[in-house]
């Protein structure tokens, strides 16, 4: 079984076994604009579902570069690996993290190796894009695993990875493809945001534009679901769309009694129906958003 070679704010291998169940049975093509850690598309190669083409992008370079690394040279990234781990130490860290991010297999090998030892597995950037995540606390991380690796490089053979945002990647599905969609999520609180994966984050106005190549995608007929989380905004800008509530574990956050059960949402659209039946289907559709979105927020219909 395959399964993520990094940690990531937000992963969903938790929620995989919640969140299968309203995904389609048979997968022709599928999108991963935010692919992140992958748990969702892992997670799907390992049960089969996927049949056609699968495209996995994210605007952020360096991860972009580890998956293919992980995918084209998976045994001269664990050389490299090999190395970190055995130099592992504060100082060395804090060098490794000074240094500039640069393509290819060694560039690969330093941002796992970051992520395996940074705090909390953080991904985070100033303004200038620089990482810049402290040291975590651990006594002896494990960096990588050799096996988890080539399961994942075995996962990826055949995967299209690109940089790109994620007006790109929706753009690119056709009818039967099925995107799955992790962005940055909509902040609970104003100290509960960790959207800094690429300079400048990722604000209410992407949030806007997310939501509105969704529906541009919707009507050329293309299925998709969203995990966001279950604010006040996300209910909003998904208004007559399906949703429901998932429950996730908070897993970062610097105060640990802060960590526990929080409640997400997963915005989907009904399954791709034939012309003739699309009125019919969108009427259908707004009715049982309505009653779906007053269980969440009584009053939003």
């Amino acid at each position: 079984m395959a399964s993520p070679f990094l940690k990531w704010a937000g992963g969903k291998g938790q929620l995989a076994p919640q969140l299968k169940v309203f995904f389609p049975k048979t997968i022709d093509g599928y999108i991963e604009p935010f692919v992140g850690g992958g748990a969702i598309f892992f997670y799907l190669r390992d049960l089969e579902r996927i049949k056609g083409r699968i495209l996995l992008a994210d605007i952020n370079e360096e991860l972009i570069n580890a998956y293919t690394a992980v995918r084209d040279n998976v045994d001269e990234l664990i050389d490299r690996l090999s190395i970190h781990k055995t130099m592992h130490c504060s100082e060395y860290y804090y060098i490794i993290r000074a240094d500039a991010y640069t393509p290819g297999v060694e560039g690969a090998a330093r941002t796992i190796y970051l992520n395996k030892t940074a705090f909390n597995g953080l991904y985070r950037v100033n303004s200038k894009g620089r990482f810049n995540v402290p040291l975590g606390s651990y006594s002896n991380p494990s960096i990588f695993d050799r096996t988890a690796l080539h399961d994942a490089s075995s996962a990826l053979m055949g995967v299209e990875l690109a940089v790109q945002d994620f007006h790109q990647s929706i753009a690119q599905a056709q009818t039967s493809d099925f995107i799955y969609l992790d962005p940055p999520y909509v902040p609970l609180s104003v100290t509960s945001s960790f959207t800094s994966y690429i300079p400048g984050g990722f604000g209410p106005e992407d949030q806007k534009e997310l939501a509105q190549c969704l529906k541009e995608a919707d009507r050329r007929g293309v299925r998709f679901a969203l995990s966001n989380s279950a604010t006040d905004l996300v209910i909003s800008l998904y208004d007559g769309f399906r949703k429901k509530r998932i429950h996730a574990t908070r897993r970062i956050n610097c105060n640990g009694l802060k960590r526990g059960y929080i409640e997400e949402l997963l915005i989907l659209n009904n399954p791709v129906s034939t012309a003739s039946s699309r009125k019919s289907r969108v009427s259908h559709s707004r009715r049982k958003a309505c009653q779906e979105a007053t269980e969440i927020s009584p009053g939003v219909c």
